[in-house]
């Protein structure tokens, strides 16, 4: 019997594999398998029923608000920015420059992005230095504070805006011309067009788009750590302080906390699939 050759174009598979096995799907099964272990290595439950601690919830909860906030606003205004570019009957030449600096930006983050902040809006930012000196206006008397819950997300929003433009273009570029055109033929308005077509067809793409800048946003933590230290107690400076051997002292209850940003950010991932494979159905 003959046997059968492996194509040679699955070898450039082979890199991409090696590097998903070992950097990805091993550390993940080992994090997995530690949050049910103990320090003897037996089976165990108690590492989940630690996660309930009010410390850890609180930084659950916080680490959810932050990334609800970010991926709402984040929608919201790359959304605008994407249908402007795209369908708003701005120049065609500003598109370009516009996809390039949503690829750049998206990927812009950690210390960078930390010091880039903390040397415009931290307390002798330049913006601040200039509002206090143009117009005597100081924004830390009148409640702003960077190392904050609405400083990080604004800190954070400087990367989930491109990623929706990124994301949401595409979806905007499948609404076809036809279905305005044929709506126009109707009598719809441009926002009864909005509302009863184009809206429905990019729900299934919004919503994923949100579950995905939702999960961006709760794993980031290089950002928020160069930028806040330990002054925010979200879940990614918890584990990363964890693994430090600063604050818990327990490798395991530290799996299980990275266990629960992994379920959640899972779920998250998965809804975003789902409702692309959705959307995509319509722009065929």
């Amino acid at each position: 019997m003959q046997s059968r050759k492996l194509p040679l174009t699955w070898v450039g598979m082979v890199p991409f594999t090696l590097f998903a096995l070992l950097f990805l799907i091993a550390p993940t099964m080992y994090i997995v398998v530690g949050a049910f272990r103990t320090s003897d290595g037996g089976f165990t439950l108690s590492n989940l029923v630690n996660l309930f601690q009010p410390t850890i919830l609180a930084s659950y909860w916080i680490s959810i608000k932050i990334s609800l906030a970010t991926a709402l606003v984040g929608c919201l205004i790359g959304f605008a920015l994407a249908a402007a570019v795209t369908l708003g009957g701005l120049p065609n030449w500003l598109r370009g420059p516009v996809m390039t600096f949503s690829g750049v930006a998206s990927n812009f983050a950690g210390v960078p992005l930390a010091f880039a902040f903390l040397a415009t809006l931290g307390r002798l930012g330049l913006v601040t230095v200039l509002l206090k000196s143009w117009f005597g206006f100081n924004i830390y008397t009148h409640g702003f504070n960077l190392l904050s819950f609405f400083g990080l997300t604004i800190t954070y929003l400087f990367f989930q805006i491109p990623l929706m433009v990124l994301i949401i273009t595409p979806a905007l570029d499948g609404l076809k011309r036809e279905w305005k055109e044929a709506a126009s033929i109707l009598g719809a308005t441009g926002f009864q067009y909005w509302r009863i077509v184009a809206l429905p067809i990019l729900w299934p793409s919004l919503l994923g788009t949100l579950a995905l800048l939702f999960a961006n946003s709760f794993g980031a933590v290089a950002t928020a750590y160069a930028l806040t230290g330990s002054s925010m107690s979200i879940v990614p400076i918890m584990l990363y302080a964890q693994i430090r051997g600063d604050v818990l002292q327990d490798p395991h209850l530290g799996y299980a906390l990275a266990f629960g940003m992994i379920v959640i950010t899972g779920l998250a991932n998965l809804a975003y699939v789902w409702l692309r494979v959705r959307s995509e159905r319509w722009m065929r």
